[in-house]
């Protein structure tokens, strides 16, 4: 075998610690060593049914044990795991494994209905595993979990073995396009996070589990993914919790309930938890600020987050009921991860959008000169090291966002920022929403970041609508706080104390709910669409 594999990784650790927990969902907890012997279970299932080295394997489930234990499986046999976002429509769906070529779905009861309607339009996927979540019986057509898990505890592997260049695959909606496919090879997948997040060990030459034998003796820290175990964020912070020897634990309810989450933070002594910025934040500080002594939170020492700017404002308040903890905003990507970070603690200042660079980050104008720090210039943000092959049958994309500087190869997914005289950046957001208001370029994160902060303002969405002096008009789109009304002239005026006068919004309609995805992101072209209609703008 070559290369950083996590099959190999994580039997490594169920040898070392085989009666510690893995997962953990309500009342019932899996074991290292049951986790290891059911995901044997799911690969041969897998492969019995015809499975090939590099078939993909779809995970269509809320937040539960079997998401991560049929990802392990697909490790053992040599398969590749495939994210589904369980908000996707029919059409999305079937794009989304048509495009991914899935022969097999693990799929939660609740959505049998939906899968009955398109399965004939997926006649390439052949294995259906239905996950029992009290949603009706399996249906006639599908696999029970259960069965696959208990049918071989023996060590499975294909008939091609395990390779670290067997891929890891992540599918990204972003704010723009189709769904697509990133490309990690396993090796670089862990020699980047997991090296980061538990050992830089794993980063070096020769590859030797023994590595893994040394460091876990015990049972390693707990985990709580608030967000989505199917998109990037959620994932990825607990590959890192599992591959310290560590336990995953899932909350019961498919959506964000913050009184359970701080309950099983409690009962579980989770020591560290993953979020998207303030759309989790500013509920978690709700309840907070409305019950400070009710829940024991002390175990909790790192709160996580990626994907999405994060207020300071909001940072600053969890920090006040949590002082032992502290908040790493991570810069990253599905198809860049170590961009940079921003750690909030007691004490320590990290300002919003602002960040320290990686080791492998630098920040490119358009003809591929680095910007110059202090220079005021706007450049996008490159990462290089160990970064993801391309995307999915995609080489246009690929090369796109790829890119080769002085012979270092580079992911680009299109951040733009400046580089302060300290050599921090600071984010200005996504290209592909940036607003061009009389030859004035304007991102909206930054505008939207300061009417977040104004006490009437829940949630904001910056858009650019059409405008024949302007050529585009800069509009906010706000989800007011319970009891709030909107005034325009307040929420405006708020902007230019902060901001440049034409980054200002020159009209604000309000919307019953921005609307945002369990990532954080948005739909910026509906939002334009509101606007407009509301504005009497035609399309």
């Amino acid at each position: 075998m070559t290369g950083w594999n996590y099959a190999e990784l994580w039997e490594t650790i169920a040898e070392q610690i085989p009666d510690a927990p893995a997962q953990i969902q309500g009342k019932r907890v899996v074991t290292w060593e049951e986790w290891n012997r059911r995901a044997n279970g799911v690969a041969h299932t897998l492969l019995e049914a015809g499975a090939v080295e590099q078939d993909k394997v779809a995970q269509y489930l809320h937040n539960c044990p079997e998401y991560l234990e049929s990802m392990f499986a697909t490790f053992k046999a040599g398969l590749v795991p495939v994210n589904t976002n369980y908000r996707y429509t029919d059409d999305e769906l079937v794009y989304l494994w048509d495009n991914a070529d899935a022969v097999a779905v693990v799929f939660h009861g609740a959505f049998t209905e939906h899968i009955e309607r398109i399965r004939d339009r997926v006649p390439r996927v052949r294995t259906w595993l239905w996950v029992d979540d009290a949603h009706g019986p399996c249906p006639s057509w599908a696999t029970p979990y259960e069965q696959a898990a208990s049918s071989h505890p023996g060590r499975v592997q294909g008939p091609w073995g395990r390779s670290g260049d067997h891929l890891y695959m992540l599918y990204t909606g972003g704010t723009t396009g189709m769904p697509k496919g990133v490309m990690w090879r396993v090796d670089d997948h862990i020699r980047n996070v997991v090296a980061l997040g538990v050992n830089p060990r794993y980063r070096e030459d020769p590859v030797d589990y023994s590595v893994t034998r040394d460091m876990v003796q015990k049972a390693g820290l707990v985990g709580l993914p608030a967000c989505p175990l199917m998109h990037g964020t959620g994932c990825m912070t607990q590959l890192i919790v599992l591959s310290g020897g560590g336990c995953v634990v899932t909350l019961e309810s498919p959506n964000l309930d913050v009184d359970e989450m701080f309950d099983t933070i409690a009962a579980h002594k989770v020591n560290t938890i993953a979020i998207v910025g303030d759309a989790f934040a500013k509920p978690m500080l709700r309840a907070l600020d409305a019950e400070p002594d009710r829940w024991d939170l002390s175990s909790l020492f790192l709160i996580a987050s990626s994907g999405v700017m994060f207020s300071e404002a909001s940072k600053a308040g969890l920090i006040r009921h949590l002082p032992h903890a502290m908040i790493v905003d991570a810069f990253s990507s599905s198809e860049a991860i170590g961009m940079g970070q921003s750690v909030t603690a007691a004490g320590v200042d990290s300002g919003t959008a602002k960040f320290t660079v990686g080791p492998n980050t630098k920040v490119f104008t358009e003809d591929h000169r680095e910007v110059t720090p202090g220079s005021g210039e706007i450049g996008r943000v490159a990462v290089g090291g160990h970064q993801p092959i391309g995307y999915y049958k995609d080489p246009d994309k690929t090369a796109a966002t790829f890119i080769t500087v002085d012979g270092q190869r580079y992911s680009v997914p299109g951040d733009f920022a400046t580089v302060e005289a300290d050599g921090s950046i600071t984010l200005l957001g996504r290209g592909s929403v940036c607003i061009n208001t009389g030859g004035e370029k304007v991102f909206p994160e930054e505008v939207e970041e300061v009417l977040k902060e104004h006490a009437d303002v829940a949630d904001a969405v910056v858009v650019g609508v059409p405008d024949e002096r302007f050529g585009e008009a800069i509009t906010a789109v706000v989800q007011l706080e319970p009891g709030s009304t909107l005034d325009q002239a307040d929420l405006i005026a708020a902007v230019k104390l902060r901001l440049a006068a034409y980054k200002a919004p020159k009209s604000v309609v309000a919307i019953d709910t921005i609307g945002r995805a369990p990532n954080g992101k948005v739909d910026y072209k509906a939002l334009r669409r509101f606007a407009m209609a509301q504005l009497g703008i035609e399309a």
